[in-house]
């Protein structure tokens, strides 16, 4: 049996633990690094969350457990349901469950989460990524409109990265692009000169979301064996009609369309909170 773990925030029910009766007595940090060491065993975890019980119940905690993999989760909730773990007494473990009316888009990882992902997948040398080009997109647009006097408070530093990620082993590499710009308002005329440091900000932001851009179209496949691979799925590129312009003179649009990839040689950050998901504890026979 195949399984699939996408460079996307885990939103399902099955990626998700409801963990409870916790004790009361250590505190809630405590609880949380002890949590991570025991269900990190099982997978690469994507958060661990405690949570205090409610004040009409019993005092202790309960915690919110999310993995990358539905997989992991499911083997985590099989070992640890009803084992003390850390505890005295026995604790109660359950897979997540979502409401029928909620429903969630799909959320991008940021880079560095994309990063670990990979990493632990594949391993610190098994992807690379290679910067095709970094361009400075506040220069070239003053080059080009050397007459028109634009101002302060409507200029900014802008940087487009184009890059692809590789995975040299599993012949497969994703292009992505990205674009990041930071407003000049709050500089002086006369720093024009030596703004070295907000542009290696920028510089760097540009190459996160295109890192990002480039990991959402690829998939980890994770055989029964626990071998993994990486599927290359081409899609349409979500942009604005702004944004689209800007690269117009930045790239070639067709380097970039979806193509088998034998067939070419930070950032969307986004977080989980608790009152996002819906969850509900199981019946208790």
């Amino acid at each position: 049996m195949l399984h699939f773990v996408p460079f996307a925030v885990p939103f399902g029910g099955d990626e998700s633990l409801l963990v409870w009766e916790l004790s009361s007595r250590p505190t809630a940090e405590a609880l949380q690094r002890s949590l991570f060491t025991v269900f990190s065993r099982f997978g690469l975890l994507y958060l661990v969350r405690v949570f205090p019980n409610a004040t009409v119940a019993s005092s202790g905690f309960f915690a919110i457990i999310k993995f990358y993999s539905a997989r992991d989760a499911h083997r985590a909730q099989k070992a640890c349901n009803q084992k003390q773990l850390f505890q005295t007494s026995p604790v109660k473990v359950r897979l997540g469950t979502r409401h029928k009316a909620v429903q969630h888009n799909t959320l991008a990882l940021n880079s560095s989460r994309c990063q670990e992902l990979a990493n632990y997948y594949f391993g610190f040398h098994g992807w690379s990524k290679r910067i095709i080009k970094l361009r400075d997109l506040y220069n070239l647009e003053e080059r080009e409109n050397e007459d028109i006097v634009t101002p302060l408070q409507k200029q900014s530093l802008k940087f487009c990265c184009a890059l692809e990620v590789v995975f040299t082993s599993h012949e497969c590499r994703s292009p992505g692009v990205g674009m990041a710009e930071e407003p000049l308002d709050k500089l002086e005329e006369g720093l024009f000169s030596s703004m070295w440091l907000p542009g290696k900000v920028t510089q760097k932001l540009a190459i996160q979301k295109a890192m990002t851009d480039a990991f959402q179209k690829l998939l980890i496949v994770v055989l029964e064996s626990g071998k993994t691979a990486v599927a290359y799925r081409p899609c349409e590129e979500v942009t604005d009609a702004r944004t689209k312009e800007e690269l117009q003179d930045f790239i070639q649009v067709s380097y970039f369309s979806c193509q088998p990839c034998g067939q070419r040689e930070e950032e969307c950050l986004s977080d989980f909170s608790f009152q996002e998901e819906v969850f509900r504890l199981p019946e208790l026979d």
